[in-house]
């Protein structure tokens, strides 16, 4: 392997480790963001339960 096959690999392996930093920093903002839609999913259907029960008890009064 001469100079210019090593200088080209070492560039696409310095490419690569960048873009799997790349796609690591991704994976964990996506995992934020799962997890903060989860939280509000949560509060949705809780919300959403106490109004089904609510209006349960309206009907129900009369």
């Amino acid at each position: 392997m001469d100079d210019a096959e090593l200088i080209k690999l070492e560039n696409s392996v310095d490419e690569l480790i960048e873009t799997v930093q790349q796609l690591k920093e991704e994976k964990q903002s996506l995992l934020e963001e799962r997890g903060q839609l989860l939280e509000k999913t949560e509060l949705a259907q809780t919300r959403i339960e106490t109004i089904i029960g609510r209006l349960k008890a309206m009907e129900q009064e009369s």
